[in-house]
């Protein structure tokens, strides 16, 4: 059996559409047994899009096989709350290449990187399944929120945080 080689590497703009059609296949599958059919129906098309702005932003990354298929992403971007804390974006995992530490290697990276920018706290907005995920990374539940999509489409999520 040939070993599995994953490679991380910051994202560019040619690979939105490739990103788009993880998250769209991913979440769909993933978030199924986590959320009832109405926000599978209405929130999940629109969680599972490729953000342009953020892929191209050089803390964006994706893990890729040998064939070059993106198998995961994630990123980090400075808060809004200040300079010494940055938001997880956008994680995701290709559904058949589970437990096999990928996102586990995102999020290190996300975390020596923004160690590196002087971030002291890595905060996410973290689906219902992915929670134990997070809580291995060293990440604690602080509240469950509720992210207004569009009017009418909400997405309930957990706020976690890390400190570095």
């Amino acid at each position: 059996m040939q070993t599995q080689v994953i490679t991380l590497r910051t994202s560019i703009g040619s690979d939105i559409p490739a990103v788009d059609r993880l998250l769209q296949q991913s979440y769909t599958k993933l978030l199924r047994g986590s959320y009832p059919p109405s926000v599978q129906v209405t929130a999940i098309p629109l969680i599972a899009k490729a953000n342009p702005t953020l892929l191209t932003s050089g803390t964006y990354y994706v893990a890729v096989d040998r064939e070059e298929q993106i198998v995961g992403a994630g990123g980090w971007t400075r808060s809004v709350k200040g300079p010494e804390i940055a938001d997880v974006r956008h994680m995701v995992t290709d559904h058949r290449y589970l437990r096999k530490g990928i996102a586990r290697r995102i999020v290190m990276g996300i975390i020596a990187e923004a160690r590196l920018a002087g971030v002291r706290r890595l905060d996410c907005l973290s689906t219902r399944m992915a929670v134990p995920f997070y809580e291995a990374m060293g990440f604690a539940s602080q509240v469950n929120v509720t992210i207004g999509l569009r009017p009418g489409i909400e997405f309930p999520a957990v706020r976690m945080v890390r400190d570095l």
